[in-house]
């Protein structure tokens, strides 16, 4: 997997995070189907999201299929009122930090960071018919000012 793509779905986690409502509309099982980075069309690695109600947080857990089992490579669970919230990897190694908040019905802001990475911000959205999610977010790597543009685009499952 890529780090953009890492990157992409460390967003995603971040931005559905947060204290639960009542219908709350990003909780359920994501599959990531298109991406852009920079304006470019990528090939996209076959990747889930899923997002999960826990009390007061959303669980987020970032899936790739590893010899036909879906091995979870990043996970975090976080209130949606920017409380800072840590991200781990596959071997529970926390690698950042995630602050998400609700911005809208069914928009959520969200900022991941995490030592010797890119620093990602953006917003996650969920379609009116609750069918597709987008993750739009903005990047820039540690000592560089260059902004990186990632639209990525998953469907519900």
């Amino acid at each position: 997997m890529t780090w953009a793509t890492f990157r992409g779905i460390g967003l995603v986690i971040m931005l559905s995070a947060g204290p639960m409502r009542a219908a709350e509309p990003l909780p359920g099982r994501w599959l990531l189907v298109s991406q852009e980075i920079g304006g470019q069309k990528t090939e996209v690695d076959e990747l889930t999201l899923r997002v999960i109600p826990a009390g007061q947080t959303l669980e987020f857990a970032y899936s790739v299929p590893v010899n036909h089992i879906q091995f979870v490579s990043l996970r975090f669970a976080a209130r949606l009122d920017g409380t800072e919230a840590d991200v781990t990897n596959a071997n529970s190694i926390m690698i950042g930090t995630v602050k998400v908040t609700k911005s809208g019905a069914a928009q959520y802001r969200s900022i991941l960071q995490g030592q010797n990475k890119p620093t990602a911000s953006g917003t996650m959205t969920v379609s009116d018919d609750g069918k597709t999610l987008t993750s739009e977010s903005e990047s820039t790597r540690p000592g560089q000012s260059a902004v990186t543009r990632m639209v990525q685009l998953f469907a519900r499952q």
